[in-house]
């Protein structure tokens, strides 16, 4: 099987990629209904995401250090990328909660935006940007949900 045509990814990959959502799925369902422990959850959703965001950010490194076919510049540029959205994360974590989550969506956004102009440049596997998709999308609801909660009831 052609892991570069396939529309699936790997049942390992699906389970670490999907499986990392539950952090930020558990911590956006405890906020609302844990008036208690909610500025631990809280803390714990920004401090989650920031190293999720870190993480992502170092795909591009791994892609600059590792893809052939890119031009010195595209290589500089991913290089550069790649740090970016660890700076993002480590001031979100530096900031209100609110802002912090904030700040989490939009980092992972452009996340997203970014590994679509790298699919545009390199042969990644068909899964991969769908995947990416589906990762940012339930991460950035849960923070979305961390910052209503905590702009609400603060």
């Amino acid at each position: 099987m052609n892991l570069l045509s396939s529309t699936l990814p790997p049942r390992h990959v699906a389970l670490l990629g999907y499986g990392g959502l539950l952090p930020f799925i558990a911590l956006a369902l405890l906020l609302p209904f844990s008036l208690e422990y909610r500025p631990l959850w809280s803390v714990a959703l920004v401090t989650y995401g920031a190293v999720i965001l870190s993480f992502v950010g170092a795909l591009h490194w791994g892609f600059a250090m590792t893809v052939q076919d890119l031009s010195a510049e595209q290589r500089r540029d991913r290089f550069i990328w790649s740090v970016i959205p660890a700076l993002v994360a480590w001031a979100a974590t530096l900031l209100p909660v609110f802002w912090g989550c904030l700040l989490l969506i939009v980092g992972f956004v452009v996340h997203y935006w970014q590994d679509r102009q790298l699919f545009r440049v390199i042969s990644l596997p068909d899964w991969y940007l769908p995947m990416r998709l589906r990762l940012t999308s339930v991460a950035s609801l849960c923070l979305l949900l961390g910052a209503v909660v905590m702009a609400t009831h603060s």
